[in-house]
């Protein structure tokens, strides 16, 4: 045997690994990954928010007042949070065409009306009988005969125009210069008794306390899709006050 044999035998033993090392090791990888993971979020919700709330992406409709616009994707985001609003029925099923009105009247599982079902579909989930009142008023293709509402389009943009329509409808008190006026709250409750999840109902979802701040975020994306100078309510106040504070 060799001298440097015999010496390479001898070197002492690697000292082993400390108890829970690996533990620790997975442990710290684990918060990296959710931290990443959190920071992927945040950079989603300032970037396009309605990829994580699918329900308040932008109208397909076309033009509009922007606050009304805005209580519209408000609206989705509470009735129908899902990545197909347009085509969502009660209790989360689709359907594949938008021809019309679907009229499937789903169970209701839960709630107060719980055993009933309903007949709610669509971004807004208007029940068949409340469309075909509001279609035979404010559908494109409407005509003077209220019945043929039964076979208008149910198509996207249909939905929006609608809606857009009947709330420009003064039996809601004028409801955009409340929003200028940014009483947003008001404004959700007194739609509460139509859209029962808005915060006032009575069937209240996870999204119904966020929904004033989730209002908020989307009027100043419809303010700059729309190219409008107007300041949000709240903003136009404080440069008031700091242009009176500023005269002599």
């Amino acid at each position: 045997m060799t001298a440097s044999t015999t010496a390479s035998s001898e070197l002492p033993a690697p000292p082993p690994e400390p108890q829970g090392f690996w533990a620790s090791r997975w442990r710290a990888r684990i918060l990296l990954s959710v931290l990443a993971a959190a920071l992927m979020l945040l950079l989603f919700w300032l970037w396009k928010p309605w990829l994580l709330l699918p329900g308040t992406r932008p109208l397909v409709m076309q033009g509009g007042d922007p606050y009304l616009r805005a209580l519209m994707r408000t609206i989705s985001a509470s009735e129908s949070n899902v990545l197909r609003p347009y085509h969502v029925l009660h209790g989360g099923d689709y359907v594949g065409t938008l021809d019309r009105h679907p009229n499937r009247c789903e169970s209701i599982g839960q709630g107060p009306n719980r055993g009933s079902c309903s007949t709610a579909a669509g971004r807004y989930q208007l029940l068949y009988s409340t469309w075909l009142e509001l279609a035979s008023r404010h559908h494109p293709d409407r005509t003077e005969d209220p019945l043929d509402a039964a076979n208008l389009s149910f198509a996207p943009a249909d939905q929006d125009i609608v809606v857009h329509a009947w709330l420009q409808e003064p039996r809601w008190g004028h409801l955009s210069d409340q929003l200028r006026r940014g009483q947003v709250q008001a404004v959700l409750r007194r739609l509460s008794g139509t859209w029962t999840s808005l915060g006032y109902g009575i069937e209240n979802n996870s999204m119904s306390r966020e929904l004033p701040k989730v209002y908020k975020m989307l009027l100043e994306d419809e303010l700059s899709r729309a190219g409008d100078t107007q300041s949000p309510p709240g903003n136009a106040k404080e440069k008031g006050r700091a242009a009176n504070a500023a005269r002599p």
